[in-house]
């Protein structure tokens, strides 16, 4: 008998008759139902788990780039004639032209830095203080213009800026007024007295990044100099770039602009561990949910076992009839292929959709524990998000369909090999 075409229409038919006979003909539908079903999950969760995890780092790194400088420029301090060492920068404003015109740099403001205690009414806090011009104010991703932020930012030259977290830890709103705490302060014949000032608020912002928002308060800049005793000084430049993945390539020429006493500090430096550790992880959890796809898979060897022994006669009635082991095994690898593909095509769907509606899915699952699920203060961020990525996706099918086809070629090739006079001896 001449050969057949490869996964011709009678192998098809063959295939799908044995993939839904009914188990009084010795069928193994239940094994198949139970093999989809593990598939399906098992793909669903590596899907769900991707899309999570690359949702956590783009929004874990948007929030640290959005309000925080991709490289700060600071100085490790000059000694002056006196033998004074002075820390800072005197000709900041032209430092930050020429840092701005840096070719891939976005901008560059200078900056003066420092710690207070912040009070309202019985409430104090600890806060960061960044005094900076209204202008390189406005221009910050996630706080200046176009951020999540109420008040008025162009009457930021009367007041100061804050975070969220601040202005809900303090109980104040724009309008109202904070007192600020700096330890160097006034100086005395005495020594150094605390500097106690009030400001009014007049914008709030919310960065996306707790930490940001519960300490962050932003000064005019030239209040900021008078303030924390840095008349003529800039402590330091925000500088950012166009790629910041590939933030050190500008570490030559930001050290050249800030002089011989310019230290850079990366984003990178900041919260690189915490990226590696990210990484480790994600690998870590590929590898685990791979091998609960493989576990999935495994169920497809026993429901084809179970269905070429059961089929036997079958086998040697078709292998008599002039069908070849290629056919055989074409007809036993399609009924375990189909069911791979089916989950496989299932848990994709469910994975998508999971990722597309994650807040839906948060939300209610958050209502029933009866909220408290996310803790910002924990997490650094306000929800649970995802990125559904398409190489994550083909990844998953990749490795789902690969696990699913490859262990159906034992099983199959296994009936392929089966003797027909073996098969019909006892019939």
């Amino acid at each position: 008998m001449a050969s057949t075409a490869p996964f011709s229409r009678f192998e098809r038919m063959i295939a799908w008759r044995y993939l839904r006979a009914r188990r009084a003909e010795g069928g193994v539908s239940t094994m198949t139902w139970i093999s989809l079903i593990g598939i399906t999950l098992a793909v669903f969760a590596l899907i769900a788990t991707l899309a999570v995890r690359a949702g956590f780092r783009a929004e874990f790194v948007d929030t640290i780039l959005g309000a925080n400088a991709h490289v700060t420029v600071y100085s490790a301090g000059q000694v002056t004639e006196t033998g004074q060492l002075v820390k800072g920068f005197s000709e900041y404003a032209a430092i930050a032209a020429e840092l701005s015109a840096i070719p891939g740099v976005t901008r560059a403001a200078p900056l003066i830095k420092g710690q207070v205690m912040v009070t309202a009414g019985q409430g104090n806090t600890g806060a960061e203080v960044f005094g900076i011009a209204r202008a390189d104010l406005e221009t910050i991703p996630r706080v200046g213009i176009g951020a999540d932020a109420y008040g008025d930012i162009a009457a930021f030259d009367r007041g100061i800026a804050i975070g969220s977290g601040v202005a809900q830890q303090m109980g104040v709103t724009v309008g109202d007024k904070l007192r600020l705490i700096a330890p160097s302060g006034v100086k005395t014949a005495f020594g150094t007295s605390p500097r106690v000032n009030a400001y009014e608020v007049v914008y709030i912002f919310t960065s996306g990044n707790y930490a940001i928002d519960r300490t962050r308060i932003y000064m005019p800049f030239a209040e900021a100099q008078s303030y924390f005793n840095r008349e003529g000084l800039a402590d330091e430049f925000e500088v950012m770039v166009e790629d910041p993945e590939d933030v050190g390539r500008y570490d030559v020429l930001l050290s050249r602009v800030g002089g011989p006493a310019a230290m850079l500090w990366t984003w990178r430096d900041s919260s690189g561990a915490f990226l590696r550790a990210l990484d480790i992880e994600d690998n870590v959890m590929f590898v685990i949910l791979s091998i609960l796809v493989l576990i999935a898979s495994m169920n497809i060897i026993s429901g084809l076992i179970m269905l070429v022994k059961n089929k036997g006669r079958d086998i040697g009635i078709l292998r008599t009839m002039g069908l070849t082991e290629g056919s055989i095994l074409r007809v036993f690898f399609m009924c375990g292929a189909f069911t791979g593909l089916v989950g496989t095509l299932a848990g994709v769907m469910l994975g998508c959709l999971f990722a597309i509606y994650i807040d839906t899915i948060f939300s209610a699952v958050n209502y029933l524990a009866g909220g408290g699920v996310w803790d910002p203060s924990i997490r650094g961020i306000y929800a649970l998000p995802a990125k559904l990525q398409m190489q994550d996706v083909l990844s998953a099918v990749a490795l789902s369909l690969g696990l699913s086809f490859g262990i159906t070629l034992f099983p199959a090739r296994r009936a392929a090999r089966m003797n027909p006079v073996e098969a019909l001896r006892y019939e």
